[in-house]
């Protein structure tokens, strides 16, 4: 799916967090307006939550792209995540990732995601790029003292806004599964998206892509 004050910046943790309690109405609620806009909802008949963030990145498209496809690097720059790969490809064009994760208090968690890259950025940095993905829990074992998440799923939509920004989309829902502790829900809603997309914002910057000038 990835250099800050380690708060709960990995999405699995954003799912944590914001499922934390009891389920409210089945509306969009907006908790935070800056530096991103941020919405969440209860997903019914689950423990997890529904969550919607956009907002502007001070990266290029084609920088964020470049981020983002490379699952493999996700463990060097997003929180908590200690293996990250590519397991083999799909029949639709797609990919197998796995990804684990190793955080405090709580046992390590771990999931494997059908990702399907939908639109890219052209070489002239024109278009959008759109992936999105879904937990596909069973399709190898569970490792031993991993809980496994089963509910996995959500998106990211990158639009060119300028020079070196760009507006991004990005909705997910994360049933964190197993015991979560009650202090979990005192952690700041919005700070732990705010930090995972913070944290693609600082990898993308990292990275230098050529882009080819637009034909005249």
């Amino acid at each position: 799916m990835l250099g800050m004050t380690r708060r709960w910046g990995a999405a699995l943790v954003a799912g944590a967090v914001l499922a934390a309690g009891v389920a409210g109405a089945q509306e969009w609620e907006t908790v935070a307006t800056t530096p991103f806009l941020i919405k969440v909802r209860p997903r019914p008949g689950t423990k997890a939550k529904d969550i919607w963030a956009e907002g502007e990145l001070k990266a290029s498209a084609a920088q964020i792209q470049a981020t983002l496809e490379d699952q493999e690097s996700y463990r060097l720059f997003m929180p908590y995540v200690k293996e990250s790969r590519v397991v083999r490809p799909t029949d639709d064009g797609g990919r197998l990732t796995y990804t684990r994760l190793d955080l405090p208090v709580v046992s390590s968690r771990d999931y494997i995601c059908h990702v399907v890259t939908e639109s890219k950025v052209a070489p002239d940095g024109t278009g959008v790029y759109q992936q999105r993905w879904k937990a596909e829990p069973d399709a190898f074992p569970a490792r031993r003292d991993v809980v496994r998440l089963r509910l996995n799923e959500g998106s990211w939509r990158v639009e060119p806004k300028g020079e070196g920004t760009s507006w991004v989309v990005y909705k997910f829902t994360v049933d964190p599964a197993g015991s979560i502790p009650g202090f979990l829900a005192n952690v700041g809603q919005k700070d732990a998206v705010v930090d995972t997309l913070r944290a693609v914002e600082k990898r993308a910057k990292s990275l230098t892509v050529p882009e080819t000038p637009p034909a005249k």
